[in-house]
Formats: structure tokens, sequence, C-alpha cells
């Protein structure tokens, strides 16, 4: 069942851009179509491949943007110090998952692009669980960590086809499936199954993962214990879990990669992680992370009241009286909807109307 500390689209969107700016993430502004060109070379990158497409007074390509990250890295520059820190709420164009035709969908989101340090993907992924914290007190933040699954899969000497496989697979939680890919490369599927299983509060997997001899020891363990460590010393400690099925291209992220969840939506609410690959991909050197709340996803009750007042006067009455009687009416925060005739659709707490005399007289009060 829908949280009822669930808020508004609008809502929702207003405190996130509070959230984002108190730590010093700016505001960012795009336009609404780029040179097709720049999803053709990163159409892997992309949730759906499927592009709007129209043709410019100059003759050339373009598309109605279906992804904000790709335009930010491509008009950010490499000469700056530091990192970079934008947020952003946009309109983006793809095929929706649901219905299979074009939809225009409202997100939400960050990017840290620079010189990149373990401070700045423990911001990130902090800010990551406080947007949710602002939808929902019902959530859970899902953290993986590429640069472990890529030590289990390097260990064993396998195809780039079996790999993918697999990579599949542990998204998937199919342990059935990587025992059968791991007999047919002839290697063990133990390592494999232990990330698969490794669901849970972070201290937990961090202790089960010391038993893989790849791991115990590795720069990428010693990552993901400091970044969940300082995750855990927050209000939110809660909400955090380890899971190796989060599993994003690794053509194009590294590192941490998480998603979070929302109860009663029955997909992630939010997607994120590092993507240096993708930056080294588009010619840049800079080291990037960020995520995106997919704000469409949000439910949107329907009010019980399109008003709280509906005013009737006559076409003939005194407009400084009628103007002050809504004066009146409106000066509490209320709604009022002033009309000559009642429109049986319009769904109203009360009804009023405003007399030859000026006296406001009630025709219905709900």
């Amino acid at each position: 069942m829908i949280s009822e500390n669930l808020r508004s689209r609008e809502l929702a969107v207003f405190n996130l851009r509070g959230l984002y700016k108190k730590y010093g993430f700016l505001p960012y502004k795009m336009s609404k179509f780029e040179e097709y060109d720049l999803y053709v070379k990163n159409k892997d990158f992309l949730v759906s491949e499927s592009i709007i497409t129209f043709t410019d007074t100059d003759g050339k390509l373009l598309a109605l943007k279906p992804d904000v990250t790709l335009s930010i890295i491509k008009n950010t520059k490499d000469d700056f110090g530091g990192v970079k820190k934008v947020f952003y709420d946009e309109n983006v164009y793809r095929v929706s998952k649901g219905t299979g035709s074009y939809k225009e969908i409202m997100q939400a989101g960050l990017e840290c692009i620079g010189d990149i340090d373990d401070y700045n993907i423990y911001e990130v992924i902090s800010l990551a669980a406080q947007s949710l914290e602002l939808l929902s007190d019902d959530f859970i933040l899902d953290i993986s960590h590429l640069g472990i699954v890529s030590l289990v899969l390097d260990s064993l000497d396998l195809t780039e086809v079996a790999k993918r496989q697999l990579l599949s697979a542990i998204s998937e939680k199919n342990s059935s499936r990587v025992q059968e890919i791991c007999k047919n490369e002839n290697v063990s599927d133990k390592d494999i199954n232990l990330l698969i299983s490794s669901y849970g509060k972070p201290q937990d997997v961090i202790e089960k993962l010391k038993n893989i001899e790849v791991v115990k020891d590795s720069e990428a363990l010693s990552q993901l214990t400091k970044i969940t460590s300082l995750l855990l010393d927050s209000s939110f400690d809660d909400k955090i879990r380890i899971d190796f099925s989060v599993i994003n291209d690794m053509g194009y992220y590294n590192g941490f990669v998480f998603r979070g969840f929302i109860n009663g939506i029955s997909s992630g609410i939010l997607s994120g992680g590092q993507y240096d690959a993708l930056m080294q991909k588009m010619k840049h050197t800079s080291r990037a992370i960020g995520f995106a709340v997919y704000i469409d996803m949000l439910p949107t009750p329907s009010p019980e009241y399109d008003v709280d007042t509906v005013l009737l006067y006559d076409k003939a009455c005194d407009l400084k009286t009628l103007n002050e009687a809504i004066k009146t009416l409106t000066k509490d925060g209320k709604s009022v909807s002033a009309q000559t005739s009642l429109d049986e659709k319009l769904m109203y707490k009360q009804l009023l109307r405003l007399s030859e005399k000026g006296v406001l007289e009630v025709e219905n009060d709900a």
C-alpha cells in the first residue's frame, strides 16, 4: 500500500531541489533536444533505444532528449578544478515500458563530475537515500560494487560471452543459470553464488565477502566497507542494503551502482552509479557519479474536490462587490471559482451565491 507520506509530484520536485541546493549542487537547465548522433554513439547506455527524431532547418538530425546524463557530460568540459555539482528536474522522451508508446517522463536527479573522491561518492549515495526519504518513510536503497563483481568474474577463466551471461544471471539472482554456465565453462560457481546470496545489511554481507579469496583484501571491499559504514551512521541506517543483483552495463559503469525502492511501487524509482567508463568513451578525463529519481512513477491521487468554493454571481452585479467577496473568501488560502452558472462536473465543498445586495448566501455547504 502506498505510504501516506508520499508527496505530490510538484512538492516532491520542490523538496528535492531544496535538498540538493543544501549540499552545494547548482541547478542545471538544458535544451529539450540534442543532436541525434550523441544518442546513436551511446545507445547501449539508454533505457530505451527508441528515440523521437526530427530534422532541423539546416538539415541536421536532432532528437528529443531521452536522457539527461549524456547531455550534461557533452556540455561539461574537463578544464575545471575540483568537482562540478549540478542537479536538474527535466522531462525526457522515451518509450514507456508499461504502454509501449512514447511518453514524456519527469525526472529529477544530480551529477557530480570531476576529481571524484570517496567523500563525493558517499555524499551522492547519501543524497540518493535522503531523496527516497523525502518521498516516503518506507524505502530501501540497494547498493552494489561492480569492482567486487569484476574481481570474481576475472578470477575465472571465462569467455566474454560467458561473462555477459553470468552478469545477466546475477542480475536475476538465478543460481541455477549460474550453475549451468559455470558447468559449461568448467569453472566453480561457488563465489558467484555467494555474491547472489549476499543480500542484506552491509555489516553482514561484508563478513560474507571476506570468504571470497580475491575479494577479502581488495581495495573494492575496503571502499565498500568505508562508504557503507558512513551511510549506517545516519537516520536511514536500517534502509541500506547490499545487493549484487544491482548491475548496470559495465561498459559504462564502474564502482558503486545503486537502486532505490518505495513500498507500493513495483520497480525502482531511483537509479544511479559511477560512470567513469562513459566519461572516457565521450573523451573526458573526469570521473563522475550521479542518479535519477523517476518522478513520473509517483502516484497522483485524484483530489476529492476541484475547488473549495464555487461563488455564483449575476453578470449585472457590481464588480467591486464581487471582487471584495472573492478577497474575503480567499484570504485564508482557500480556492474560489467565480461562475455565472454552475458546472455540474465541477466538484466543490461549498456553493455560495452573491445576492443583489452583495450578501453571500449559502446555496449548499458540504
